[in-house]
């Protein structure tokens, strides 16, 4: 059979080596939409305290070394190589797409096969071939480094690996990395300006709330003068700088000494974006706990909406303004302030003005929505809870709300 046309690649193990490359359990959701290269650079988080966080808990916190990160961006190349050489060898002249991944898995079993003995090494290969695979298909032009703050490492070890990600990848035009405000307002001015340098293009900060009262019950360990000089500092070096607001975490005791402060803080140091990540409190978490003993009392969807709508309003600053994850019930929040904060505004505004069947309904329809865009149906006891919700807000029936809430808790919990 003609191996061009039977689709068959068969790959030079020799050039991949190990075959994978190490790389964390998240990023932010516009890496994901780049589909940016994931390169871990420390592993879990130096911090690992919030109380509304369940992503790195009991896990230790490690960093890599310069060699270990190398040989990594090594593999990575390699595997960069070998993708575009079976594209072109394929007849799609360089283009790296699903054909060519399937091709490169299904002539390589003794590397791809799940069926091999090692199962966790095979499943480590295939991960790191779709990573750089879609990398390669949107340009291979960024790259996200992995884990919780991978700043806190040497400032001359990540200036030699963005040195070296520069070195080998010449169509890289953004390095981008999670970051702690204590970290960077900790660090000499010079040094993070040696980061930029180096090609360190944006740090995504979890602000989560300029309150300082909201900042200690939830053990953030930053205060919010602290998110002022990080993100000052960094604007400052000319790194371009997400932030992360997470309505509700102040429950309803401090919502709105939550939004304002947060709005005052942010105004402040005027970054390039503000990504809102509402609050969903999680199995497993510390904040959880509290809910449960009735020591936080989060706040209901349409509250949430209300400190949403007084944050912007108290906004002063020409950041980007963007509702992009699932926790959030408004996606179409988004602009560039201060120019779009009435087009905002009148979104918020018509929501709260609707009827509440017609709230509730909206509530469910988009928590069904990011349910399904995750599973591709609803398990046995979540429709459960789902199934009744939509027939009581059908029925406009009296008992709608508290059976839309508790459909909105089990949506939440299963994609959150």
């Amino acid at each position: 059979m003609d191996q061009k046309a039977a689709g068959f690649y068969k790959i030079d193990a020799a050039k991949i080596g190990r075959g994978w490359h190490e790389m964390g359990p998240i990023r932010p959701p516009s890496e994901g939409r780049d589909a940016s290269l994931l390169l871990r650079v420390t592993r879990n988080c130096p911090w690992n305290r919030c109380e509304f966080c369940a992503t790195y808990k009991k896990e230790r916190y490690s960093v890599r070394t310069v060699d270990e990160i190398k040989a990594d961006l090594e593999v990575v190349r390699g595997l960069a190589e070998e993708l575009r050489s079976a594209s072109w060898r394929l007849g799609f002249a360089g283009a790296v797409g699903e054909e060519i991944v399937m091709a490169v898995i299904n002539s390589s079993p003794e590397i791809y096969s799940r069926q091999q003995s090692d199962a966790r090494l095979a499943h480590a290969r295939l991960h790191s071939l779709v990573n750089v695979a879609n990398w390669l298909a949107t340009g291979a032009r960024t790259v996200f480094l992995q884990d919780g703050n991978s700043p806190q490492i040497r400032t001359a070890d990540l200036v030699a690996v963005l040195s070296y990600i520069r070195e080998i990848f010449s169509s890289v035009e953004r390095v981008t990395s999670y970051a702690r405000s204590k970290t960077i307002a900790r660090k000499p001015f010079e040094e993070v300006v040696q980061l930029r340098q180096a090609g360190l293009s944006r740090l995504h900060i979890g602000l989560e709330s300029g309150c300082d009262e909201v900042l200690a019950e939830v053990k953030k360990g930053v205060t919010a003068e602290e998110h002022i000089a990080a993100g000052k500092k960094t604007k400052e070096a000319g790194i371009t700088l997400s932030e992360y607001l997470m309505p509700g975490l102040g429950g309803k005791k401090w919502s709105t000494k939550h939004a304002l402060e947060s709005a005052r803080v942010l105004s402040e140091i005027d970054p390039d974006f503000i990504r809102l990540r509402t609050l969903v409190p999680r199995r497993g978490t510390p904040l959880y706990e509290r809910v449960l003993a009735g020591e936080f009392e989060p706040l209901t969807e349409d509250e949430l909406v209300e400190e949403i709508g007084l944050f912007v309003e108290n906004l002063n600053c020409h950041a980007y303004l963007v509702s992009d994850q699932m926790s959030n019930l408004l996606w179409e929040i988004e602009g560039r302030l201060p120019e779009d904060k009435p087009k905002i505004l009148t979104v918020i505004r018509n929501y709260l003005q609707m009827p509440l069947i017609s709230r509730l309904k909206v509530q469910l329809e988009r928590r069904l929505s990011s349910y399904l865009a995750v599973y591709a149906r609803l398990e046995e006891k979540v429709a459960a809870k789902v199934e009744p919700a939509a027939a009581a807000v059908q029925k406009e029936a009296p008992d709608a709300p508290q059976k839309v809430k508790e459909a909105l808790d089990a949506l939440k919990q299963a994609f959150i």
